[in-house]
Order: C-alpha cells, then sequence, then structure tokens
C-alpha cells in the first residue's frame, strides 16, 4: 500500500552505539542532528535501542516507514568481510551490527527506503558482501584528509557518476561535502553500485541495484550540514521514498 500524503512518515534511527545509548541523549548529541534533520524533511525519528534483540528489533520495524543509519565511533568487526584487524581499526558495537542487519534484511523486504551516512554506509556494505579500508591515511598513495584530526573538519568536492539518484539533487555538479571519516568502501558489494567519489578517489556514495528499493549510502555528513540545499534535498527525497513507498504486508 502506498502511504497517503497526510501520514506522518515515522523513521528509525539506531543509537550510534550501545554505551552512547546507555549514556542518555544528553551526552549523545550528535544523534540529534539526524533527528533535526528528518524533522525538517517532515519525518518523525524514532530511537532504535541497542539493547534489544533481534526479534524485538525486527517487530517494532515493521510499524517504522524507513530507516537511517547514522554514523557511529566504532568500526565494522573485521571477521564480517574476512579481514585480518589493523591496529588503527576501532572497537566493533555489535549491538549496533545486529540493529543494522535486522533493519536492513527489514527494509528490502518490505520495500522501505534507507538512507546510511558514514559507519552506516560502511556497514550497508560490509552486509551485502563488500569490503572496506580500515584506515585511509595509512593507505599507499596521496589522500586527502578524510578524518576531523587536530582541530582541522575537512571538507571536499565530491564526483558523481551518470545516472546517480543524487547527482539530480545537488545544485551544482561537484557539491562540496564535509567529511568526517577514518575508513571507506574498498570493495564495493555486488548489488551496490558506486555512484560517488572524492577527488583523491576515496568511494563517498552507494546505491542499491538489488531491487527496487530506495537504498543510498553516504559517506559524508549531511545531517550535520545545516542550512546545506544539497544536504536538505538528500533528507528531503529519502522522506519522500518513504511516503511512497509501496510497503508488502
Amino acid at each position: 500500500m502506498t502511504s497517503p500524503d497526510h501520514t506522518l512518515i515515522r523513521v528509525g534511527v539506531p543509537f550510534r552505539t550501545l554505551e552512547e545509548e546507555r549514556a542518555g541523549l544528553l551526552k549523545s548529541k550528535k544523534i540529534e542532528y539526524y533527528y533535526r534533520a528528518l524533522r525538517n524533511a517532515g519525518a518523525e525519528p524514532f530511537a532504535i535501542s541497542l539493547a534489544q534483540d533481534a526479534a524485538s528489533i525486527r517487530g517494532l520495524a515493521e510499524s517504522l516507514d524507513g530507516f537511517v543509519l547514522p554514523g557511529s565511533p566504532a568500526d565494522v568487526d573485521t571477521a564480517r568481510y574476512h579481514a585480518a584487524r589493523d591496529p588503527r581499526t576501532h572497537d566493533p558495537d555489535l549491538a549496533r551490527e545486529t540493529a543494522d542487519r535486522t533493519l536492513l534484511d527489514h527494509a528490502l523486504a518490505a520495500g522501505k527506503p534507507v538512507l546510511a551516512i558514514c559507519y552506516g554506509t560502511q556497514h550497508l556494505n560490509v552486509h551485502f558482501g563488500g569490503t572496506l579500508v580500515q584506515d585511509i591515511a595509512t593507505q599507499p598513495g596521496t589522500h586527502l584528509q578524510h578524518e576531523d584530526r587536530e582541530g582541522v573538519h575537512p571538507h571536499h568536492i565530491v564526483r558523481f557518476e551518470a545516472g546517480s539518484r543524487l547527482a539530480p539533487l545537488a545544485p551544482i555538479v561537484e557539491p562540496r561535502v564535509n567529511s568526517s571519516h577514518h575508513q571507506a568502501i574498498r570493495q564495493a558489494a555486488p548489488t551496490l553500485r558506486v555512484t560517488a567519489h572524492a577527488p583523491d578517489g576515496i568511494i563517498e556514495a552507494v546505491e542499491w541495484t538489488g531491487g527496487p528499493n530506495w537504498v543510498i549510502g553516504v559517506q559524508w555528513h549531511p545531517e550535520r550540514m545545516e542550512g546545506d540545499a544539497f544536504a536538505t534535498a538528500i533528507f528531503s527525497e529519502f522522506v519522500a521514498a518513504a511516503r511512497h513507498a509501496e510497503v508488502k504486508p
């Protein structure tokens, strides 16, 4: 069925880590950026606790219209993509990984949209069989600074591939985005199409190609780009996809 235009769209957002959830929202300011961006786009965010088992998360997901998978200070468990752990890789948050896996499986089965952001994009890729660069700064070759470091908050342009869902949303051909990550996609999953790169070749956006679902991952943080036309359009497009998604019974 298609959600009528007057229906309030409810979007599930898992906490960034179980530790942050237990500390309370007042100590997790970054999650508020996602809530604010969704409300500005006309949706109501719904916090998804990581202190639940998969069955409880799956039951909750059935009442929601779409999902935003946020960034995280954790890194995806390297065992998930069969790699030895680099010493620079952060500890995984297994509760967050369980939540993301459960939400992704439900969203694809039910035809609901997903917007994955930063860590969310990396986990999206691993979930479907892709691999990760564990630390960009120590890779061979010359790279831009992608991680917040020593008070420097990097920004760079992104370059889109033809036919990308995101390119028409950008007001200019090569929009400027923020950057706050030390890992990135190495090999894209077979069902994900790479649709944007940074000037140094780091993958910046992917789209699901395994079916009609609106599933997009971006490596930057549009929720923190308040007042930016491109960032606003991304959330508006996601909410529109949730409003018009055909949800399977």
